[in-house]
């Protein structure tokens, strides 16, 4: 595989300053990525100024009942097994749980955990584990019911599970049904092409679903069986066990929940005066937390200023000593916000970095005071990896058209228009062109000519005109239609360009699953891309398959 690094726009401009101009934005984190002292000084905070964290040896167990669960490697339990040592460290990050692992970026972004985690066991000579952090607790189903492919017509097609119950709860707690799961397997399978590689695919799809009664579990078993072997640790933010770790950390959020909205609004302030839209909106009485009610709904709350909470409608509401009561003896009623989730892991984690995409990034740059608010300190923020991968049968297309990377990523619609010019052996667009001009200079002086019989006659003239043009006009639609259709094959592999590398305008890595690729060229690209050397600098890469 040919890798390049390719300048690459996120549209997130404050992530673009993280990777190429830390200096700008330094203030909104409390280590540089690129300095070889802040890890050891991030290191250091670890071993001798975390004073609030979970239990190690619980953590381990629970998280190795979980990963066992999810069809653990003898690696992965030996990095759990690791995090009972206090000189181990983690990586950290993580995505919703999503139908078959959801977009390529999910796997991408285990791969940076990965990587990054070996680097810096070897810069600091000490074990550092990596650890996916599988947000179960999301309930926004319809963003991860679904994958898309690319179907033999190219046309982009979804791929989906209907929300079984419509209930707004977590993702770990939604129930996926065998003839759902049955369901989605056969269609995926219908859009496969056949290949080496598609029935051992579809054998490890099937068995990540057998059983499974969420989301969660397959995800949790695919990651675990595509990325074992390197000793990756899962967690899902849902489980039952963590939920009663993080019983003392919910207290602290509830009991500090006006300060650190306060410290949130105070980042979202500095972010606003140094030029930066907020990626996530903080609300001037956000509690930063959710509840799940009686019957399971997901609820965020805010707070009413007489020391109790409410739903946004503010119909339903609970006492701080409600929720105090709950972290203590029911913690599996609560759940962490987007802002409050950072502090949670790295109270549940020693985390020496955490791996983030660049909206992520973006986000995170609120929290730096929330962080202090709760005599914590931001990890080291490392940008995820992020790729393209170009085909084979892609690669000749672009190299028949004359197409450098840039030209397809961005020009595309451009350098087909021009392909299709330079097709035009009569020349249609210049000879309409020269025709039309040719006959408004004679046309035109007929009209005048005629307003000093009658000057109803020029308005007549004119609309005549119009209506002989706009003949014209159609005839050459119809020209260029039919020059179209003559080279309708070298339009379909534009397009196939244009769909492979940029589907409905957006980067490949946000609408494609892998299993497509998987099931092309098997896992080779990834374990590849596990151990090919690669910077960890946040760079976009183009891999040529």
């Amino acid at each position: 595989m040919r890798i390049e690094i390719m300048q690459w726009d996120s549209g997130q401009p404050l992530a673009g300053d993280y990777s190429d101009r830390f200096e700008k934005i330094s203030a909104f984190f409390d280590y540089n990525p690129s300095d070889a002292d802040g890890w050891e000084a991030r290191a250091a905070w670890i071993d001798h100024e975390r004073i609030h964290g979970a239990d190690r040896a619980r953590l381990a167990e629970a998280l190795r009942r979980f990963n066992e669960r999810a069809g653990a490697s003898p690696e992965t339990l030996r990095s759990i097994e690791l995090l009972k040592d206090s000189r181990t460290l983690c990586i950290v990050g993580g995505q919703q749980a999503s139908l078959f692992t959801g977009p390529l970026l999910v796997i991408y972004k285990a791969i940076t955990l990965i990587r990054t985690a070996r680097e810096a066991s070897e810069k600091l000579g000490r074990p550092v584990v990596p650890v996916f952090w599988i947000a179960g607790e999301d309930h926004d189903f319809d963003e991860v019911n679904h994958v898309t492919v690319l179907t033999a017509d190219q046309q982009l097609q979804k791929i989906k599970l209907q929300h079984p119950t419509g209930l707004r709860t977590s993702v770990s707690r939604t129930p996926i049904s065998p003839e759902q799961w049955g369901e989605a397997l056969t269609a995926l399978e219908q859009t496969l092409m056949p290949t080496e590689f598609k029935e051992g695919l579809m054998e490890a799809l099937r068995s990540s679903t057998d059983g499974a009664v969420s989301l969660t579990d397959s995800f949790a078993r695919l990651l675990s069986a595509w990325f074992g072997r390197d000793g990756l640790a899962l967690v899902d933010s849902d489980d039952p066990e963590l939920r009663r770790l993080e019983s003392p950390m919910f207290r602290r959020l509830t009991e500090q929940s006006g300060s650190i909205n306060e410290a949130l609004l105070r980042g979202q302030d500095k972010l606003r005066a140094a030029g930066y839209v907020p990626q996530a909106e903080v609300s001037g009485n956000g509690a930063n937390l959710f509840v799940f009610d009686e019957q399971g709904e997901r609820i965020l709350l805010y707070a009413d200023g007489e020391g109790r909470y409410t739903d946004r409608k503010g119909e339903r509401r609970f006492g701080r000593e409600q929720l105090l009561q709950w972290a203590e003896e029911a913690p599996e009623r609560l759940s962490n916000n987007v802002m409050t989730r950072p502090l949670m892991q790295d109270y549940l984690f020693p985390v020496l970095g955490t791996v983030l995409g660049p909206s992520e990034i973006a986000y995170w740059a609120l929290t730096r005071e929330a962080f202090h608010t709760v005599g914590m300190r931001m990890p080291i923020v490392l940008p995820r990896l992020g790729f393209t991968l170009v085909e084979g049968t892609i690669q000749k297309n672009m190299q028949k058209y004359g197409l450098a990377i840039d030209d397809a990523l961005y020009r595309l619609d451009e350098k087909q228009q021009a392909w299709l010019r330079e097709q035009d052996q009569l020349q249609l667009d210049a000879r309409f062109a020269e025709v039309k001009e040719q006959f408004r200079a004679s046309y035109e002086p007929l009209i005048g000519a005629m307003a000093a019989i009658n000057p109803g006659l020029q308005k007549l003239g004119e609309t005549n005109l119009g209506k002989i043009i706009e003949q014209i006009d159609f005839l050459q639609h119809k020209a260029d239609d039919g020059l179209r259709a003559q080279y309708e094959a070298g339009l379909r592999q534009f397009a196939r360009i244009g769909l492979s590398l940029l589907p409905d305008g957006k980067p490949q890595e946000r609408v494609y699953n892998s299993l497509a690729y998987l099931n092309k060229y098997g896992d080779g690209w990834i374990r590849e891309l596990v151990e090919v050397p690669l910077p960890l600098d946040g760079k976009h890469r183009i891999c040529y398959m």
